[in-house]
């Protein structure tokens, strides 16, 4: 087995605590249509399937509702202007990013949120570690289907032998198994451990800080 060299990373409830811009973003759009808003939980738990599973889950009747398409419309709109309001880093990616760039790895990001979205977030935090950001485009498949994952690894010239996926759900975890590598579940992003373990995780960080030696532990564990 390959040493590990190239982390791919999911965005939402990975690198970044997203929940509150799109918990307004959705109850937003709810609201300029006269539809009842939903909780932070409850936008919590729609996340992980793109914007538009999220939209459709989150609109009465989801997309069967006549208005659905103008809804989900109104909350693309608001998103792209107000992504970032209340949008960060989580304690500690910053840290573990840089060392992780120190240490040799090649990085990319895979997100179910609009290009648009990821690469405006990419260049507010990633241009000086990660080298590719994947979002939602027309002609590749979403996670958990293994395309976007493919298509990090041949834009950064890698394999999928030397690579590991780090993520925060369910999704994530399909995620990796389609694309037929190993997933490291965090434990501070949308899901918890009970839940992750339900639909499959083995690997777990609890802190961003544990990312390095975890990398490097499974590399020596595969070895033997």
């Amino acid at each position: 087995m390959t040493a590990i060299k190239t982390i791919i990373w999911d965005l939402d409830g990975t690198l970044l605590d997203t929940l509150q811009d799109l918990y307004l973003a959705v109850n937003h759009a709810l609201r300029i249509h006269n539809f009842p808003e939903r909780t932070l939980d409850e936008v919590r738990q729609f996340v992980g399937n793109g914007v538009r599973r999220l939209m459709v889950l989150a609109v009465p009747d989801g997309d069967s509702n006549p208005s659905f398409e103008a809804v989900f419309a109104e909350f693309k709109s608001y998103y792209v202007t107000h992504c970032q309001e209340n949008t960060g880093l989580y304690k500690g990616i910053e840290e573990t990013l840089r060392e992780l760039k120190e240490q040799g790895y090649r990085m990319a990001v895979v997100s179910n949120k609009l290009q648009p979205g990821v690469t405006e977030l990419y260049n507010t935090y990633f241009t000086d570690t990660i080298d590719v950001a994947i979002g939602e485009r027309e002609g590749t498949k979403r996670k958990p289907a293994p395309d976007m994952v493919e298509l990090a690894l041949s834009e950064m010239g890698e394999d999928k032998s030397s690579a590991i996926y780090i993520g925060d759900s369910d999704v994530d975890i399909m995620t990796a198994t389609n694309a037929g590598i190993p997933c490291i579940s965090v434990l501070w992003g949308f899901r918890d451990k009970d839940f992750l373990i339900q639909h499959g995780a083995t690997l777990f960080a609890s802190s961003p800080a544990e990312i390095p030696m975890i990398v490097k532990e499974y590399s020596k564990e595969e070895k033997l």
